[in-house]
């Protein structure tokens, strides 16, 4: 018997009850987990700003305790009581309030009258009857008092008695400023209130909390926040749920005590924040099942119709993507052709840019040989009218030599002008020296440098161009020449060494390379502006590279620079080609 199989419309429902189901169970699962997370985390929370509320509390306390015990040792305060002279005291009071931070400082004579006070308004009041005042009389330590106040709230009172000679000359008492704290509590989210030993609040964020028990203060409150209604709401603080908040009337309790005179702190937190976390994730969590569903949906309903779209797509989109590639080819070989032509457009220029600057010393060279000619003519003209031609042609033969040499300067300025060729071939390094060196000879010699060159005795067979190279050589000394321009004694070294590479060597004694990094970079220059474009080094690098060697630079120990032109043998370079 053959087993049936399901139709793909059974699939999709079993697909979809199976999805309803998961996010049924997990939305349940995540509601009990999270109430359960961001509920320890709110009274985490609230713990730990409870224990900074006590510790700012005791804090304070702890810091104005011993205040009374200072004042009470000041020569001028005690001097004043002695003296009853009392007219810089209430200012002497005054320069130590705002580095107390105290609400008021007062001092009182035996009778308990004010006699200095930073509030003038209290000079003459009597304070004989007041708890505080009799306290310190009474006792030889501190005391602390809490007081109520006309206008409503509490004050908080140290005082000391003023003793000279062990005799009791006055009192002096510090105000506590606690209403900061409570300024300071009504800008958070949870209620907060001091109770003292006997269970009354004397610090609170609600002003009508005030000398009332907590449960008492609870009853005068009106729901209106959120913490109100829960305070309304909630009759027993300790056997709350872990959703009571479901209903809005959840709130957490949280004490601490505070090691001062029996105190209390009591602070309560809402769960609303709570409700809304929850609230907020199982939305996005309901969400993204529907969205899931909705897509499932869609999904099966037009996987055929997608499946031959997207082949149609897929088509079209490889025959643009073809047709762009094949425009892109055409366009990359256009642009190196392009480039090439710029990259030996730029190398020619800059050997013209050398020519122009070697083109005064090379006039001042031939400016010699060509007034030595004048005198030669005009001695050969004398000789020839006083029939002497023996001597007359010994001058002659003169004359033709001065022109050799001047046709030997020009031929090595036309071959150094004419552009390099493509091809590459055998090459002696150390003619390509000589020769740059004798074309560099007159500025050489105008600057007064002292060259040094150490040459091998054999010649240094390379691959590549003779003139690329000898534009090489010779940026390499025009930029030592720049470079000791302000040397006292200019010295440029030259060598060249063969062993597994062709090395050659330029060392100036110049002021060396500061940023060696970006050397190479095109239109990078040391130099002022309008004495070089920056491209030597980047075409000298170039055409290195083009030959398979590599320029580098780097300072000298014993100062200057030194630039280095590595290129592989000849006989390395054919062994590497076979």
């Amino acid at each position: 018997m053959k087993r049936r199989r399901l139709s793909p419309v059974w699939w999709t429902r079993i697909l979809v009850t199976a999805l309803v189901v998961v996010a049924c169970i997990v939305v349940y699962t995540s509601n009990r987990l999270l109430t359960e997370r961001f509920t320890d985390r709110t009274r985490g929370a609230a713990e730990v700003r409870l224990a900074l509320y006590s510790a700012n509390l005791l804090s304070e306390l702890q810091r104005n305790s011993i205040v009374p015990q200072l004042l009470a040792r000041d020569p001028a305060l005690i001097g004043a009581l002695n003296s009853a002279d009392f007219t810089q005291s209430t200012a002497r009071l005054l320069s130590f309030v705002d580095e107390i931070g105290a609400a008021s400082l007062v001092l009182m004579d035996t009778d308990g009258r004010i006699v200095a006070a930073t509030n003038r308004e209290r000079l003459g009041e009597n304070q004989r009857p007041q708890r505080s005042f009799i306290d310190a009389l009474r006792s030889n330590i501190t005391t602390f008092t809490v007081g109520e106040r006309e206008e409503g709230g509490y004050s908080f009172t140290y005082s000391r008695r003023v003793e000279d000679s062990s005799l009791v000359i006055g009192v002096v008492s510090v105000e506590v400023d606690l209403a900061k704290l409570e300024r300071s509590w009504a800008g958070i989210s949870d209620a907060v209130m001091v109770l003292n030993s006997e269970g009354l609040a004397i610090l609170a964020t609600e002003p009508r909390w005030r000398g009332r028990l907590e449960e008492e203060a609870i009853a005068l409150q009106e729901p209106q926040t959120a913490i109100e209604r829960a305070l309304r709401g909630t009759p027993d603080w300790s056997a709350l749920p872990i959703d009571a908040y479901l209903r809005g009337d959840g709130v957490m309790r949280q004490e601490a005590r505070v090691p001062f005179q029996g105190w209390r702190v009591v602070s309560f937190t809402t769960f609303q924040s709570v409700r809304e976390r929850v609230n907020a994730i199982l939305a996005l969590e309901i969400m993204g099942f529907a969205i899931t569903l909705a897509g499932l949906f869609w999904f099966l309903s037009r996987r055929s119709n997608l499946a031959a779209r997207m082949f149609q797509m897929e088509s079209a989109e490889l025959r643009q993507l073809n047709r762009r590639l094949q425009r892109e080819i055409a366009e990359r070989k256009k642009v190196e052709k392009d480039l090439e032509v710029a990259e030996q457009t730029v190398a020619q220029t800059s050997k013209l840019a050398a020519l122009g600057e070697m083109s005064a010393a090379v006039s001042h060279e031939l400016n010699q040989p060509l007034a030595a000619m004048k005198t030669y003519l005009a001695g050969v003209r004398l000789l020839i009218s006083r029939e002497r031609p023996d001597e007359a042609v010994v001058a002659v033969q003169r004359i033709d030599s001065l022109i050799e040499r001047m046709g030997a300067i020009t031929k090595q300025l036309k071959s150094y002008a004419r552009k390099g060729k493509d091809s590459l071939e055998p090459i002696d390094m150390k003619d390509a020296v000589l020769s740059s060196l004798s074309m560099m000879e007159p500025q050489l010699r105008q600057r007064q440098v002292v060259i040094t060159r150490t040459l091998p005795d054999h010649p240094v067979m390379v691959f590549g161009d003779r003139m690329r190279l000898e534009q090489v050589i010779i940026n390499l000394l025009r930029n030592a020449l720049d470079a000791t321009k302000t040397a006292g004694e200019p010295v440029v070294e030259i060598l060249l060494a063969q062993g597994d590479v062709a090395r050659l060597s330029v060392r100036d004694n110049g002021a060396g390379i500061e940023d060696l990094d970006e050397l190479f970079e095109p239109f990078y220059t040391t130099k002022a502006p309008g004495d070089g474009t920056g491209l030597g080094l980047a075409i000298s690098s170039g055409i290195v590279n083009d030959f398979g060697g590599r320029l580098t630079a780097r300072n000298s120990a014993k100062g200057g620079a030194i630039f280095e032109v590595e290129l592989p043998i000849l006989g390395s370079e054919i062994e590497a080609a076979e």
